[in-house]
């Protein structure tokens, strides 16, 4: 896939997309977004790799919108509005349901529509230095799409007054909330994500899927339907060829 504001590289079974508007510090604006989801798109289908890894270029994994983009959105009517809402909205979610293992490696600042990239990986590696923040209240506008997410993440309480204080959080306290789950130095980000996508590629891939469409679909159904709903994916795991070579491998030990 040609691109000019994301990067791919693909050592199997990881692949990296990579943002590359260093000297905007990997604002977003419709093309990156329409590049990022043209890149998942592209790389769900690619039966090598089992883990996608996010990151910006530079000293930031994404500061947000840019000011050319902002300007736009002030100037749209209605319409035009609501069709790039959902947009965003498209992209997010998916990646919250991409069928394979997401992880944001964040150093920088990952702040508004860029925490949002970074809040809806399966999971996110945060360098020590990184700095994150839900500031979209501060400029009058209202981190809307991502709220739906992080709620699901830290809980209402946590994204409550994150969202509405506006306030940039470090890397230690994004990892207290649960909203980042390792913190490591920053010369060892690259190698400790490196080492956990490893690991955790060698899970099997339908399993995996399967898990993500259980995880996504159940929240918000009752008790009841939502244990009815998991036992007929816990029967649909069951048929398998993963399950079968698995259950396989582990009687024979």
């Amino acid at each position: 896939m040609s691109s000019n504001l994301i990067s791919i590289t693909t050592s199997h079974p990881l692949a990296t997309i990579t943002m590359t508007r260093e000297e905007k510090r990997n604002a977003l604006s419709p093309e990156l977004i329409a590049e990022l989801k043209a890149a998942f798109k592209e790389l769900a289908s690619d039966e090598d790799v089992r883990v996608v890894i996010l990151k910006g270029q530079g000293n930031t994994f994404s500061a947000g919108a840019d000011l050319s983009y902002l300007q736009k959105i002030s100037e749209n009517g209605p319409e035009e509005n609501l069709a790039d809402s959902r947009s965003l909205r498209d992209l997010l979610w998916q990646i919250y349901t991409f069928p394979k293992v997401t992880i944001a490696q964040v150093h920088g600042a990952a702040l508004a529509g860029g925490c949002g990239l970074a809040t809806v990986c399966d999971v996110i590696f945060a360098a020590d230095d990184s700095q994150f923040g839900y500031t979209e209240t501060a400029i009058g506008f209202i981190p809307a799409l991502v709220s739906i997410f992080l709620v699901r993440k830290i809980g209402e309480q946590h994204a409550r007054e994150l969202l509405l204080s506006a306030r940039k959080i470090s890397a230690e306290e994004a990892y207290s909330l649960g909203l980042a789950q390792y913190v490591v130095p920053c010369a060892s980000l690259e190698s400790a994500v490196n080492e956990y996508a490893h690991t955790v590629a060698k899970n099997s891939a339908s399993a995996i899927a399967l898990t993500k469409s259980l995880l996504a679909a159940q929240h918000g159904m009752s008790l009841e339907a939502g244990l009815e709903y998991a036992a007929s994916m816990n029967a649909l795991a069951r048929a398998t060829p993963d399950m079968k070579k698995g259950l396989a491998k582990f009687l024979k030990k």
